[in-house]
């Protein structure tokens, strides 16, 4: 594993670690194991500024978030939120991005979640608005917030309504109750529940569920740069609720017809034609 060259430095993070174990891909390790990797008000503004960085850098097409420990995400730091209560200090709003930098995150580049285990609260709302979902099977995902008295508020109930439905959605939200890996596969939530035996002791690269993420990530690394992104904006807007010809006609409005000049267009024709591997140039979007 090498770190590749960068065009911008990447922002120094103390919650999160940064790794590049393949060409052309981040993985951000959620780093804090004894509090379940739950993110406080300065970890959100850090993993925002990991997120908005990647977007730019021009060597990272893809990205993994995981978690070290037996936990994904738990959530809120509640100690810190119950702390700013006894100080009665304002509580910090969230970012742009929303919990995590990722719950309400758009962004131009796909992010993977590889659930390794615990994603409760805020750390489902992230998985909800993830592009792509790998969970190990011990993996467990709710929204207890209604069991502490607090709200679902950075973002997930609506994109969620959209994915599993009315009913699963208020089941999820007014329960408040644990969902397996497998039920959230059944309701389309996650892509593939990967591996068994992985314990919170295995290296986070050798965890099954982290290599699935990474070989899924390598296949989308491949591919056209620029197609990944506008492919990614045109399965957004539909995503997003509009009509299906509105959706269209957005989309290749917006996004589609800047293929059109593209080298990469020219370069995956002309690769085809001469039975080799595409040389991508890095888009300029």
């Amino acid at each position: 594993m090498t770190t590749p060259k960068f065009t911008y430095p990447p922002p120094r993070t103390q919650y999160c670690l940064l790794s590049f174990p393949a060409p052309f891909v981040l993985l951000v390790t959620l780093n804090r194991p004894r509090d379940l990797n739950c993110i406080n008000g300065a970890g959100h503004v850090e993993l925002d500024a990991v997120w908005s960085w990647m977007d730019r850098e021009p060597s990272l097409r893809v990205g993994i978030v995981t978690g070290a420990g037996r936990a994904f995400c738990a959530g809120a730091d509640l100690k810190e939120w119950h702390q700013s209560n006894l100080d009665s200090t304002p509580k910090p709003s969230f970012i742009a991005g929303g919990f995590g930098g990722l719950s309400r995150r758009s962004g131009l580049k796909p992010v993977i979640a590889a659930v390794n285990g615990l994603a409760m609260g805020g750390g489902c709302e992230m998985i909800v608005n993830a592009d792509l979902v790998y969970a190990a099977p011990r993996a467990v995902f709710a929204l207890p917030e209604a069991k502490r008295g607090v709200i679902v508020l950075a973002g997930a109930l609506p994109r969620l309504v959209r994915t599993v439905g009315r009913q699963r959605a208020m089941e999820m939200a007014l329960t408040g109750r644990n969902v397996s890996a497998q039920e959230m596969m059944g309701w389309g939530v996650v892509n593939g529940v990967v591996g068994d035996g992985d314990g919170p002791e295995t290296p986070v690269l050798e965890r099954k569920v982290v290599k699935e993420a990474l070989r899924v990530a390598g296949e989308i690394a491949a591919n056209s740069p620029d197609s990944v992104i506008i492919n990614r904006e045109g399965v957004k807007i539909g995503w997003g609720g509009v009509g299906v010809e509105e959706g269209t006609r957005l989309w290749a409005d917006m996004m589609g017809a800047r293929t059109q000049d593209r080298v990469n267009m020219e370069e995956g024709v002309k690769a085809f034609v001469e039975k080799r591997k595409p040389v991508w140039r890095t888009p300029k979007l």
